[in-house]
């Protein structure tokens, strides 16, 4: 069964009606559906969906936070999401990653993992990251050590003991430092770091983990106007590299990186489309944007 979300987009349904004219599947006539044999480590994007959350609902004592919430995301895209606060993004973004288990619903990564199935730990080494809006770093580490912690190893008590950094792993690590711009940064102890560089090298670490998805809660949070710019500057770096779910209330940084914005209110999606055509949809201004 091809997925039918919600507010996939005009183009992606129509060339959905397209194929269907083709008697074949939008996978090139195989069978496709969410019943296909997953292969550990690997996702798979055979549908052009990384991401995808159908008719998912959750309510905490009587108050449903999500409700009926559909929603699909691109591999490589870079997704926005704004919305009022107590719209559901932050839950949204604990149902993805396991924190928080919906009433109902489906939320899959990829066409075949099956996200209700897994706990926290396993979703994150599956390649979903998730960064809060405060920083989280090692401060009494460096750069440097931070990153390596980072590091997508085996985490045993002897395994660390006997852990020594290969050419592969320095090379990707002198790669990310290079990415969120603190090269020359990598021997200062990391609670001497301004606010933004504090940021910028949180997602450092996640990079570290090569994750497939991202999920960043305002990113430029107490940033000064030129951090904000560095980080638009980063995100738009590692758009098709990853994929990104930005959610953030700064509107002259989402339309820095923008293509498609979705705007939720009451656990739901309000609207979609471009932050021009969400700017100007009277029920976007209406509960969020305001005249």
């Amino acid at each position: 069964m091809t997925p039918d979300l919600m507010d996939a987009g005009t183009e992606r349904m129509a060339k959905h009606r397209e194929v269907e004219a083709l008697g074949r599947t939008a996978s090139g006539g195989r069978s496709a559906g969410y019943s296909r044999v997953a292969t550990p480590g690997e996702v798979d994007v055979t549908h052009g969906r990384i991401l995808y959350l159908d008719d998912v609902s959750v309510s905490f004592d009587g108050f449903k936070a999500i409700n009926k919430l559909s929603l699909d995301i691109a591999p490589g895209e870079l997704r926005c999401i704004i919305g009022p606060n107590g719209a559901g993004k932050t839950t949204m973004m604990d149902i993805i990653t396991g924190k928080t288990r919906p009433d109902e619903g489906s939320v899959f990564f990829g066409s075949t993992i099956d996200l209700l199935r897994h706990r926290e730990a396993e979703i994150a080494q599956m390649g979903i990251g998730r960064k809060f809006q405060k920083p989280t770093v090692f401060e009494h580490l460096s750069v440097f050590e931070n990153l390596e912690i980072a590091l997508k190893t085996d985490k045993g008590v002897l395994a660390s003991m006997r852990f020594r950094l290969g050419s592969a792993q320095s090379d990707r690590l002198a790669e990310v430092l290079h990415t969120i711009g603190l090269d020359a940064s990598v021997s200062r102890q990391a609670g001497n770091l301004s606010h933004g560089q504090k940021q910028w090298l949180e997602i450092g670490m996640l990079l570290m983990q090569d994750p497939k998805l991202l999920l960043l809660d305002e990113p430029v949070a107490g940033m000064t106007d030129e951090e904000t710019a560095r980080t638009a500057e980063l995100f738009l770096t590692l758009k098709g590299k990853h994929s990104l779910m930005v959610v953030e209330h700064d509107m002259s940084f989402i339309r820095t990186i923008s293509e498609i914005v979705t705007v939720l209110c009451d656990g739901a999606v309000l609207a979609q489309g471009t932050l021009d055509e969400v700017q100007a949809d009277e029920r976007v201004i209406e509960v969020y944007l305001g005249r």
